[in-house]
């Protein structure tokens, strides 16, 4: 697969969402979990958020209940605490595995360099983030201690936004 604009996945409604409507738009896609100590990121990827949303950039949250359990909440209650506590105003999709073989395909495409061409990283903990340039395709990855409002993660979606 040349790009992730093949697959679909699940918004918190249980409507099937195409990632092809976000062609042309640089991605930040993150897995995420209510009850983790960098749940406070959800603030970081907010501000990352609104400083980037006019300019074809997305940020797109996977919750996730693989590391050891801190995604307890289900359904409408995941995106009302992240609204209610966060703030968060960017996409919020419903709860899936990021890791193993019962990983979510997008999440087995964006961490194995042999289906994506790139990366070969998995998630190790919550929070970890890649990046997807307007192709669709993984060019980067972040591990869960990089803050998503860094310098560092800030220049390389400006290097994606202008190409």
């Amino acid at each position: 697969m040349d790009n992730l604009y093949g697959l679909k996945v699940k918004e918190i409604s249980g409507k099937e969402k195409s990632l092809a409507d976000y062609q042309g738009k640089v991605l930040l896609i993150v897995n995420t979990a209510s009850k983790c100590g960098f749940t406070p990121q959800f603030k970081d990827l907010e501000a990352l958020y609104k400083d980037y949303q006019d300019k074809e950039f997305e940020i797109l949250g996977f919750p996730s209940n693989q590391f050891q359990n801190q995604e307890p909440l289900e359904g409408e209650k995941l995106s009302e605490f992240c609204e209610i506590n966060y703030g968060v105003t960017f996409k919020i999709f419903d709860k899936i595995d990021v890791k193993g073989e019962s990983a979510n395909p997008l999440f087995k495409y964006l961490s194995d360099k042999d289906l994506n061409g790139r990366v070969n990283s998995s998630p190790k903990w919550n929070f970890h983030k890649y990046l997807v340039n307007k192709k669709g395709e993984v060019v980067d990855y972040f591990y869960t201690t990089t803050n998503p409002n860094s310098n560092k993660v800030r220049k390389a979606i400006d290097k994606l936004l202008e190409e």
